[in-house]
């Protein structure tokens, strides 16, 4: 029998990370029907881990009975004092940066024009994400998961999505965005979030 939970997602890359996630497991993750006909909720929290309850909680309620999953994710850079932080997707937008067509290329440069001159062993960051999964309006479970890296002075790779291209891992001498999706799975900050998630589902 395979277990079944809703993403309130709109995010590809997200529902790839999901998916990847669930070919080890007896799951099915999907995203929320009419997912893109629902007002979304104002993502005002101050942590990852508040705009993830906030999301699993209000998304949970159109599916009844359902157990739906939502997260809250993005990267934190040391040297900017860890911004962008919970505005990680939003961080060129918050400066007027970019037209909003592709906001990743927009984030990607704002971040390397703000990161010019740090010295390497300073452009210490980490990836952080929280899961929360919930049904009928009750948070149910929460995971975290982590990963650190260093800033890169330009993109690398062309898989991912996001900072993925600027996000370099020593012990590999790779960017995120040149791991296989697989390798991705088991090193990221999603891909920890879900391991840690699934075993408080009973998979």
């Amino acid at each position: 029998m395979c277990f079944r939970l809703y993403a309130a997602t709109t995010s590809q890359g997200k529902l790839r990370d999901f998916r990847a996630a669930a070919k080890a497991h007896a799951l099915a993750i999907e995203p929320l029907p009419n997912l893109k006909a629902i007002l979304a909720p104002e993502e005002d929290g101050l942590t990852f881990a508040a705009n993830a309850e906030l999301k699993a909680v209000y998304y949970s309620r159109f599916a009844p009975g359902e157990l739906v999953v939502a997260d809250d994710s993005g990267l934190e850079v040391d040297a900017l004092d860890g911004a962008p932080g919970v505005r990680s997707a939003r961080f060129a937008s918050d400066f007027g940066v970019g037209s909003g067509e592709n906001t990743d290329q927009s984030n990607n440069l704002l971040l390397i024009e703000r990161l010019a001159g740090v010295p390497a062993a300073q452009r210490t960051a980490r990836y952080r994400c929280v899961l929360v999964a919930a049904r009928d309006g009750q948070i149910l479970h929460t995971a975290a998961g982590a990963v650190k890296g260093l800033i890169l002075p330009e993109p690398r790779g062309s898989g991912g999505f996001g900072y993925d291209p600027l996000f370099f891992l020593p012990a590999l001498d790779r960017s995120m965005a040149e791991l296989d999706p697989a390798t991705k799975l088991t090193l990221s900050h999603r891909g920890r979030a879900i391991a840690a998630l699934l075993p408080k589902l009973g998979l």
